[in-house]
């Protein structure tokens, strides 16, 4: 964020520079990569059940980063959930629609947020 960046219109053709893949859906990474900027980051924070396909040349194609952190696999994950679905602990978040990015981002240039930005990646297909 700052001066460099661009309002985008919807049609863009236009990147992230860094994502958090959760595993949610546990689909080729390489899907995903197509969305992310030149020397952009793609961080695996969830692990598919079975081997994930993964095509080199896109990380190769733009200088793109994959990393991942291991915190914990499903049994483990799925534990922590219950915990948090038994105590009330919950994160609040705000989804938003990705046609909707630009006034998310002129909010957060007035300080006008409450709770994290989430992109709903389903709304970049329609």
């Amino acid at each position: 964020m700052g001066a460099d960046v661009s309002t985008f219109v919807v049609g863009d053709l236009a990147g992230v520079g860094c994502m958090v893949d959760s595993c949610r859906r546990c689909g080729p990474c390489g899907e995903d990569l197509g969305l992310l900027r030149a020397r952009g980051t793609m961080a695996l924070v969830g692990a598919p059940a079975s081997p994930s396909p993964l095509n080199a040349f896109a990380l190769l194609v733009g200088g793109k980063r994959l990393a991942g952190s291991m915190i914990g696999g499903i049994k483990e994950t799925q534990e922590m959930l219950d915990h948090c679905a038994k105590h009330g602990v919950a994160s609040d978040i705000e989804l938003i629609p990705i046609q909707k990015i630009n006034e998310a981002y002129e909010r957060v240039l007035k300080s006008d947020v409450r709770y994290r930005f989430v992109i709903d990646l389903a709304s970049m297909r329609s």
